[in-house]
C-alpha cells in the first residue's frame, strides 16, 4: 500500500470510529467544573479557568472537514520533496545506520521546501541520536520499517537519558505505521528494580520530543523501551494519536506516554500495555486531553508524581475521557510527595470503564517511592477541583476509592458523580477518605463523607 492510500485508510477509520464509541449511560461530553468559591457544579462548561469544550460538529461539517483534510494531504504531498535515508547510506541490514540518518536529517532540515523524510520497510539500527532544529520547512517523518536501538550500553556513555531526541522542531509530523523498538531487555535485566543486588543506574527514554511546536505523532508502534516509550518535554500544540505502545508487564519504569512541561496536548485512540504508567502527566503541563485510551497491564493513568525533593509543581486543566483500564495496579491516580508546593487543579476523569483494577480511584499526598521512610513534612502540593464522572467497573483491591490527603492542606472540591465500582469477587468495595472535601452526585458506591 502506498503512503497516500495508507493515509486515507487511517483517516477513514478514525472518521468512522468517531461515531461508534459509546457508553451505557448518556453522560454529556461538556466537562463538569467546580466553582472555586462555592464548590457548586457548573454544567455549562463556561468556567474561565477550565478547558472549554469544542462546539458540536454536524455530520455535514464532518464530511466537509474530511474532504478538506484529504485535499490538503494530496496538496502537501505533491509539493514536498522526498529524502530517503537509504540515499545517504542506510542499509537496514543489521549494521549501524546512525550516520546515514544524521545526514538525511541534515538534508531535510536545511530544505527550503516541505520534506517527506522516508524510512523504508526494513530494520534499521541506531545508536543514540539527536535530530535538532530549527528547520527551514515543515518535515514529515514517514517510518514504514523498524528503527531498533543499539543493544550496547556503552554506546550511551555520552547521554545516558535518551536514545532518539527531536529538539526544537516546528511543524513536524511522524507517521507511517512503522515501529520504534528500544531493545530494552538488556536494560531491564540490569535494573535495581528487577535485581535489588544491582546498583541503581539511569536508563534512556526511547523517544523524546523536546521544545517542539505544532507536533503530530500518528500511527506508530512503540515497543520494549529502555525506560519510557515516548516523552513530550516542554512542547506546545501536540497531537499523539493511533499509537500502539507495548512492553512486558514486569519491565521497570516503562511509562507509555510521559508529559512534562507541555501545553495543549491531545492524546487520542491509543492502546498502551506496559510495566509502568500508561500515561504520566507531571509538572508544568496544562491543557492535557486524553481520549479513547485502552490501558493495561500497567500502573494506570497518573498525574505525578509531583513535588519530589521539596520542589514546586503545577499541573492544571487535564481531562481523561473514554478510557478502558484492564488489570492495572492503579486506575486514576494523583500522587504527590510531602514537602512539595504548587498545585494540581481542574482535573476531570469521565466515562471510564475498569476491569480487575487495583486502587481504581486514588489520591495520595504521601507518595514515597524510596527505600527509607519519607520524613513527615507539613507543606504539600495542593489538590483541588477534581471530578470523577461516570466511572464504573470492578476493583481487585478491597479499597476501591482512597483519598489520603495532607493534614494541613487537604484535598478541596472533589466531586464523584455516578461512580459505581464493585469488587471483582464477593462482598462490597470500600472507600477510605482522610482530609478531603467531597461532593457526591447521582449514584456513588463506595463512598465516604467529607473529612474537612
Amino acid at each position: 500500500m502506498n503512503s497516500q492510500s495508507h493515509f486515507l485508510s487511517i483517516l477513514l477509520i478514525a472518521f468512522l470510529a468517531s461515531f461508534s464509541f459509546s457508553f451505557s449511560s448518556n453522560v454529556p461530553e461538556d466537562p463538569l467544573v467546580l466553582d472555586h468559591h462555592h464548590h457548586q457544579i457548573n454544567s455549562s462548561g463556561d468556567h474561565d479557568e477550565y478547558i472549554k469544550p469544542s462546539p458540536t460538529i454536524s455530520r455535514t461539517s464532518r464530511l466537509a472537514i474530511l474532504s478538506w483534510a484529504i485535499a490538503a494531504h494530496h496538496s502537501a504531498s505533491a509539493n514536498n520533496i522526498v529524502v530517503n535515508v537509504d540515499s545517504f547510506g542506510a542499509k537496514g541490514d543489521g549494521g549501524d545506520d546512525t550516520q546515514a540518518f544524521r545526514k538525511a536529517w541534515k538534508k531535510a532540515c536545511s530544505s527550503q521546501r516541505g520534506v517527506d523524510l522516508v524510512v523504508p520497510n526494513r530494520n534499521y539500527h541506531l545508536k543514540p541520536i539527536n535530530f535538532s532544529g530549527p528547520c527551514n520547512s515543515p518535515i514529515t517523518l514517514k517510518i514504514y520499517g523498524t528503527i531498533k536501538a543499539s543493544p550496547n550500553r556503552s554506546d550511551y556513555s555520552d547521554d545516558t537519558r535518551h536514545w532518539i531526541v527531536f529538539e526544537n522542531v516546528t511543524n513536524f509530523r511522524v507517521e507511517g505505521g512503522g515501529t520504534i523498538d528500544g531493545n530494552g531487555r538488556i536494560w531491564w535485566q540490569n535494573s535495581c528494580k528487577v535485581n535489588e543486588a544491582l546498583p541503581c543506574t539511569i536508563a534512556p527514554n526511547a523517544m523524546t520530543f523536546f521544545g517542539c511546536i505544532n507536533l503530530q505523532v500518528d500511527n506508530i508502534r512503540f515497543r520494549n523501551p529502555q525506560k519510557m516509550h515516548l516523552s513530550f518535554h516542554e512542547c506546545v500544540n501536540v497531537k499523539a494519536s493511533n499509537l500502539i505502545v507495548t512492553a512486558p508487564e514486569d519491565s521497570p519504569n516503562t511509562d507509555g506516554i510521559h508529559v512534562t512541561g507541555t501545553q495543549n496536548i491531545k492524546i487520542m485512540n491509543c492502546l498502551i500495555r506496559t510495566g509502568d504508567d500508561c500515561i504520566s502527566i507531571v509538572s508544568g503541563s496544562r491543557n492535557v486531553r486524553a481520549t479513547d485510551i485502552i490501558c493495561g497491564p500497567g500502573h494506570g493513568i497518573s498525574i505525578g508524581s509531583l513535588g519530589a525533593g521539596n520542589s514546586e509543581a503545577e499541573v492544571s486543566d487535564v481531562m481523561v475521557s473514554r478510557a478502558k483500564m484492564m488489570g492495572t495496579t492503579n486506575g486514576l491516580r494523583i500522587k504527590t510527595w510531602q514537602g512539595g508546593s504548587g498545585y494540581a487543579s481542574n482535573i476531570v476523569f469521565k466515562n471510564i470503564m475498569m476491569h480487575n483494577v487495583s486502587n481504581p480511584i486514588i489520591i495520595n499526598q504521601y507518595y514515597c517511592d524510596q527505600d527509607e521512610p519519607c520524613q513527615e513534612q507539613t507543606s504539600a502540593v495542593k489538590i483541588s477541583n477534581v471530578v470523577y464522572d461516570n466511572v464504573k467497573g470492578t476493583s481487585a483491591s478491597k479499597v476501591a476509592v482512597k483519598f489520603d490527603c495532607s493534614k494541613r492542606f487537604g484535598c478541596q472540591g472533589i466531586l464523584l458523580r455516578n461512580v459505581y465500582i464493585k469488587p471483582l469477587g464477593e462482598g462490597t468495595a470500600e472507600a477510605s477518605c482522610e482530609n478531603v472535601s467531597l461532593i457526591h452526585r447521582g449514584r456513588v458506591s463506595p463512598k465516604c463523607s467529607s473529612t474537612i
